[in-house]
């Protein structure tokens, strides 16, 4: 197929997703099938797949379809701001069924600084202002917002609390899914309710601050529940297999080796390891190039700087070679080594000013993790 004839399915598939990032709100398969022009089949195999990749999502079996949170995440190419984080709270809290007035605050210094709010229905309620401080000692919005929460709000991920003439249920707003950096609280006057009466909206409010979180970036909502750094594990040999593939990544290699006067040099150089040995580029000025060609001897180090921590060590003698001996020639190396380091191809015409020496290990080992 010619690349530049179009796709029907990545077609409907990108049509789908824009036409429910146009509706935030949801829309029936009714209001998508017009729309879109495809058939009834095909729009629910559609929506099946993406909803079990998080790009769609469904209140109930026969709500509405709504973008789910990786989609949501689509929308966000800088960090939200504040004005992003009450756009978002006016937009989902619009659409909620909830009687008690809904609050948007901040943590400012030791006090809570309300952002937004969405009056309650209810005859008598608790009314705030924009703009208002509020104490965060004893409430359910500080006891969210604290730099070290308490592990009861830790593990159930919200907080009630009861103070002055109010209760209050409160849960975190994450942009990166994980670190609250605001919070979404439910008040009522306690003269009308108890903090009993406030827990079954808590499904309802955990719905409502997901997908806030999901607006302002966020593709899960695990507060405090940040997935664990990979682990490093006890320093362990690589297998030969092993160290050909790790060789093949995007991780340069540190040259070692010895200057006129004895003393090592360490240069980052880039390589290329088809099997048997490396294939290392030095610009034709390089002074460490002058010195492989009077002292051969070295060590090569490739390594990655996260866990689980591989590394490959080789040593052996570095040979200069004539452009003729290199398979494919100078350019042609060039060009793969500047695709992997620098994204894209260097000219041609830059092969003149480069050597190549080529470095037989005569010993090569492989490791990751650390050693206990």
């Amino acid at each position: 197929m010619s690349p530049d004839v179009p796709v029907p399915a990545a077609q409907r598939t990108l049509g789908l997703l824009e036409l429910l990032l146009a509706h935030p709100g949801g829309m029936t398969p009714q209001d998508m099938q017009a729309r879109l022009g495809i058939s009834r089949s095909t729009l629910f195999a559609l929506l099946q797949t993406l909803r079990s990749l998080g790009y769609v999502e469904q209140a109930s079996p026969r709500g509405r379809y709504k973008p789910g949170p990786r989609l949501l995440a689509w929308r966000r190419s800088t960090p939200a701001g504040p004005q992003d984080l009450i756009t978002a709270f006016y937009q989902e809290s619009a659409e909620t069924h909830l009687q008690d007035t809904l609050l948007l605050t901040v943590l400012s210094r030791a006090e809570l600084l309300v952002l937004a709010q969405q009056e309650g229905r209810t005859r008598v309620r608790a009314v705030f202002s924009p703009g208002e401080r509020l104490p965060a000692q004893g409430s359910a919005a500080g006891a969210v917002l604290a730099p070290d929460p308490d592990p009861a709000v830790r593990q159930q991920g919200w907080a009630a609390r009861q103070r002055d003439h109010v209760v209050e249920l409160a849960l975190p707003l994450c942009p990166d899914g994980h670190t609250p950096t605001a919070a979404l609280v439910l008040v009522a006057p306690l003269s009308q309710k108890s903090l009993p009466d406030l827990q079954p909206h808590l499904t309802d409010l955990q719905y409502l601050a997901a997908h806030i979180s999901y607006r302002l970036g966020a593709v899960e909502y695990r507060p405090f529940h940040r997935p664990p750094l990979p682990g490093v594990e006890a320093l362990t040999p690589m297998e030969p297999e092993e160290i050909d593939a790790f060789l093949q990544g995007p991780w340069p290699a540190r040259l070692a080796c010895l200057r006129e006067d004895g003393t090592p040099h360490v240069v980052p150089v880039w390589q290329e390891w088809y099997g048997q040995a490396f294939f290392v580029l030095a610009w034709q000025d390089s002074q460490w190039a002058a010195y492989l060609q009077a002292n051969p001897r070295v060590s090569l180090t490739v390594d990655e700087p996260w866990p689980p921590l591989k590394r490959v060590t080789a040593w052996g003698e570095a040979v200069l070679l004539p452009p003729g001996d290199l398979p494919g020639g100078v350019a042609s190396l060039l060009e793969r080594l500047s695709r992997r380091y620098l994204g894209y191809p260097l000219s041609p015409a830059h092969a003149v000013e480069w050597q190549v020496f080529r470095i037989q290990p005569q010993r090569i080992r492989g490791w990751r993790g650390l050693q206990a």
